[in-house]
């Protein structure tokens, strides 16, 4: 499965800027188009932000850390790929479970916080299940992402970290969204 003499990995240390760019550009540049539609998918949840402004306050913390959590997975597979020890089906049966269980801790820390703070049963429970489902699918999405460039042979770890963000970012404003929607409003 491990294909690395044919892909061109991406390293600062002996590559010009203008091989940086080339390599590294293409998942920028569709990241920056697929960004802008994040705007459009927020747009839609209108009604429920109207509803409730408090619901925009937690929108940048669940895209966070469904981010942070997808990164994680997304560099240390990338980095098992270049080193030739990694195993897709492995990685996807921890992850998915790491998923799952940072998904909880990180959703009732989340929905604890905002009772005491705000004192919104509704708002935190949004919040709390919104965390748990955005960061339960952040490694899968990683995993996928990752697996796709090498698949492809490009370098997972130039072109899977932009791509892998900004689709977790649109899923999870997505779940938060609904959600949201179906909870409060």
């Amino acid at each position: 499965m491990n294909d690395k003499k044919n892909i061109q990995y991406v390293d600062d240390g002996y590559e010009s800027m203008g091989t940086l760019i080339r390599l590294r550009s293409p998942a920028l540049v569709i990241g920056l188009i697929l960004g802008i539609g994040i705007s459009f998918v927020a747009s839609s949840f209108e009604e429920v932000l109207s509803h409730n402004v408090q619901v925009a306050f937690f929108m940048p913390f669940i895209i966070y850390i469904a981010d942070a959590v997808g990164t994680q997975t997304e560099a240390i597979y990338s980095r098992s790929l270049k080193n030739g020890n990694a195993r897709f089906n492995t990685y996807l049966k921890k992850e998915f479970l790491l998923g799952l269980i940072f998904g909880l801790f990180f959703g009732i820390f989340s929905a604890l916080i905002i009772l005491l703070w705000l004192g919104s049963g509704f708002l935190a429970a949004a919040v709390g299940l919104s965390s748990f489902v955005a960061v339960a699918t952040a490694p899968i999405v990683a995993l996928s992402v990752a697996q796709t460039f090498q698949s492809i042979r490009k370098d997972p770890a130039a072109g899977s970290g932009p791509i892998a963000t900004v689709i977790q970012d649109v899923i999870s404003v997505i779940i938060y969204g609904l959600v949201a929607s179906a909870i409060i409003l």
